[in-house]
């Protein structure tokens, strides 16, 4: 009952879930997954223990083998002292090196923290730190140059390394390393040699869905990453959400296009992988030609990767419709989905990118647009839907207080469900800040209609304040996509000294196109309201990005 003299809160209109319409019998229905990945991996093992398991140039790794070496390697780890809940730290490319190490700090009982490769000293160092790492698992040459200091800096205490030559042996030079593998380190053991050593298993850690899986960096693209504590349940119940959500069948081929130390690629392709006993393709890193080989090769049924990937690939002279040609659902994750990329691909290759929205925080995907449907686009703004929320999640818009907005009015995303992580690694006040009640506050601004599409307007941080206007940079990185010349796009604010602040975009061209910055400002001044429009236009050869492909607005925004 509620006390004498006040008022019954407001039900929630989201809670009401508009969106499950949308959704599949398939998609609505519970799901009880597994406790954990290693769970879902060793069921696959016993399901189809001769299927590849990891396909990696020219070699093949298959369910027994991925798991007898990971169980050497985890017994190795063991012996070194690594145990439940420490941290083991993993700065690979897409290698089978990568997935053996997981899957052996997981069989040891440790948190995995993935780190980008592309890491130097300092950016490593301080993750490293972070986190606590007992052990770390990178390159050989990367160790022998640089990392083996910031690691005894930060207290590791045990390091493997590995080399991107081993387990195929087809060595193409376009990605891999040209000379052969470094000598061994008197002070880090080799991964491949450990794991064919034959190490008796550690005894079962037997985790559970509530113990963390990852410690998950955030990108840092606007400042200081901040580790996500992601549990093992919010990582194979997102794994397990996308087995359901796409029409592939067991034993499927998933290409690793995003890298495995994402959330996305962690989740969506090596986790969704093993949740469905597939084979997962490992390509080092991306490389437009290698990758559009590899898909004739393998002829994959699934991949997600950032809108840049899928720009670039195509864009390569070689691309073909018939490269495409096996795919049964391909995705964009981890960088915003132009809606004229869509159709441009469509149109040259014959495929539909499939939208999706997700963060660090929510374990890669919380929403995702049906496989029997299609995004929408905002007919006012043209922004392009990314989607609808599982059944198990609510996804709610708020104002700058916090209260709830009606469908359509735009304010901060707030995401509740089971792959929402409970908070950031010893950082208990801005996991409170964050995560008030265990809903996260996304820091992303954006809508839902009635129908439960949502919209993702941009980072709440981007907005530009142009002579007390407010431009959101997705509307006019959209505007500007459209135009033929262009490639890439990104917007941000600098400082004027009449409009307090004025917009200014940063684009790179298609192979062959030529276009002038006055005209790219002119084209966008006759679509979109005389304050919104790009003053300034600087064409670059290319725009930074982190690894995951998102655009660094950041460092645009320092370059001035």
């Amino acid at each position: 009952m509620t006390p004498e003299g006040s008022e019954a809160p407001e039900p929630s209109r989201y809670a009401a879930k508009p969106w499950l319409g949308r959704l599949s019998p398939a998609q609505r229905a519970p799901i009880a997954p597994p406790p954990s990945v290693l769970h879902a991996f060793r069921d696959s093992v016993a399901r189809a223990p001769k299927r590849t398991a990891l396909a990696y140039f020219d070699g093949r790794i298959d369910y027994a083998e991925a798991d007898a070496l990971s169980d050497s390697a985890a017994g190795y780890l063991a012996a070194q002292g690594i145990g439940r809940g420490d941290r083991v730290a993993v700065m690979l490319q897409n290698t089978p090196h990568f997935v053996l190490a997981v899957l052996a700090a997981w069989k040891a009982g440790a948190v995995v923290v993935p780190l980008n490769p592309m890491y130097k000293s300092a950016e490593a160092g301080h993750i490293l730190r972070d986190s606590g790492a007992a052990a770390l698992v990178c390159d050989g040459r990367a160790w022998a140059e640089y990392l083996r200091e910031a690691a005894r800096a930060a207290g590791v205490r045990t390091a493997l390394t590995a080399s991107d030559l081993d387990f195929q042996t087809r060595g193409d030079l376009r990605v891999l390393a040209p000379a052969g593998r470094l000598p061994r380190a008197a002070d880090a053991a080799d991964l491949a040699t450990v794991a064919r050593q034959g190490h008796p298993a550690p005894p079962d850690p037997g985790p559970t869905a509530a113990d963390t899986a990852l410690i998950s960096y955030t990108s840092g693209t606007s400042g200081t990453p901040k580790g996500a504590t992601n549990p093992h349940g919010a990582l194979i119940y997102n794994a397990a959400r996308q087995v359901t959500g796409h029409p592939l069948p067991e034993g499927a081929t998933y290409f690793a296009l995003a890298p495995l130390f994402h959330i996305t690629g962690m989740v969506c392709e090596l986790a969704a992988c093993f949740a469905n006993a597939g084979t997962l393709v490992l390509t080092h890193r991306f490389e437009a030609g290698v990758v559009l080989d590899a898909f004739l090769e393998h002829r994959p049924g699934y991949t997600v990767g950032p809108a840049t990937a899928f720009m670039a690939l195509a864009a390569h002279p070689g691309a073909t419709p018939d490269h495409f040609a096996s795919f049964r659902v391909i995705s964009s994750g981890g960088a915003p989905l132009p809606p004229a990329l869509v159709e441009r691909l469509r149109a040259a290759f014959g495929f539909y990118l499939r939208n999706g929205y997700g963060l660090t925080e929510t374990t890669a995907a919380c929403a995702t647009v049906p496989a029997h449907r299609e995004a929408p686009v905002d007919p006012v703004s043209g922004t392009l839907s990314v989607g609808v929320p599982g059944a198990d999640t609510v996804i709610r818009v708020l104002d700058e207080h916090g209260a709830e907005l009606p469908f359509g009015e735009t304010g901060e995303i707030a995401v509740r469900g089971p792959q929402v992580v409970p908070g950031y690694w010893g950082l208990p006040a801005d996991t409170a800040k964050a995560f008030p009640d265990g809903e996260l506050r996304t820091g992303d601004v954006g809508f839902m209609d009635a129908d439960g599409w949502l919209y993702v307007v941009d980072r709440k941080k981007d907005m530009i304040n142009a002579s007390g206007f407010k431009v959101w940079p997705r509307e006019v990185e959209d505007v500007l996509y459209t135009h033929p010349a262009v490639r890439e796009a990104a917007v941000v604010g600098i400082p004027d000294p009449y409009r307090g602040e004025s917009v200014k975009a940063y684009v790179s061209l298609r192979p062959g196109a030529s276009a002038e910055p006055g005209e790219l400002s002119a084209y966008c001044a006759e679509r979109i309201a005389a304050y919104k429009y790009p003053r300034q236009v600087e064409i670059l050869p290319v725009l930074p990005k982190t690894t995951s492909g998102k655009i660094l607005r950041r460092e645009l925004r320092e370059r001035g």
